[in-house]
């Protein structure tokens, strides 16, 4: 296929950069401890210094890739998909979300939320950042709000995400892997004192796990 061509259907959203997709244990949130298909899209100008997956910025760097090939594969691993980046939400999410459900599958996106909100989804965790905060409608769509924390700063930064989110949106903090021996005693006295917050561990880093 040409490269014009690509470019037009990764535009309209009918290839995307697929960055991997594995299926795995989600480590994280209200879902941590299930089986899940995570299918990983490249691309991201969100930009946080300590991203794990810094690979997945460059969407250049990942093939574009059909996404009834994406579906396909995913189908044969589990009924609840995953969909996260890099930032997913760069690109228009409603053809794989539509074609994911054709096949009767639970959608769930891990997003910044820094683009506007596209696609069909069962469950929305956002996950937002201090370079490039969240658009609506993704804040009062969100079913889970996941504040890394860094510093105590973000216990600041969480307090006012939280302004935006919905009454049921579940809150959630979550210590940054690096700093995690510093950070979580923190989040712990935090929670305490703040009991409308819950932990998210990256259980799957404990499990040795994708």
């Amino acid at each position: 296929m040409e490269k014009e061509a690509v470019t037009s259907r990764v535009e309209q959203g009918l290839m995307l950069p697929l960055m991997e997709a594995f299926y795995t244990i989600q480590g994280e949130g209200f879902h941590k401890g299930t089986a899940a298909y995570f299918i990983r899209v490249g691309g991201c100008d969100v930009g946080c210094h300590w991203c794990d997956v810094k690979e997945s910025w460059n969407a250049e760097t990942h093939p574009p890739t059909d996404i009834l090939t994406i579906a396909e594969d995913a189908s044969r691993y589990s009924d609840t998909i995953v969909i996260t980046g890099g930032e997913p939400l760069t690109w228009d999410m409603g053809p794989l979300t539509e074609e994911l459900k054709r096949r009767g599958m639970k959608i769930h996106i891990e997003t910044s939320g820094a683009y506007p909100l596209t696609g069909i989804w069962d469950w929305i965790c956002l996950s937002p950042k201090k370079n490039k905060l969240p658009v609506e409608p993704s804040p009062s769509r969100a079913d889970e709000l996941k504040v890394i924390v860094y510093n105590r700063h973000d216990l600041i930064f969480a307090e006012a995400q939280a302004e935006g989110v919905s009454e049921d949106c579940l809150l959630y903090l979550q210590p940054e892997w690096s700093v995690r021996e510093k950070v979580t005693p923190m989040i712990v006295e935090y929670v305490m004192k703040n009991p409308k917050w819950r932990i998210s561990l990256q259980t799957h880093k404990y499990l040795n796990i994708p």
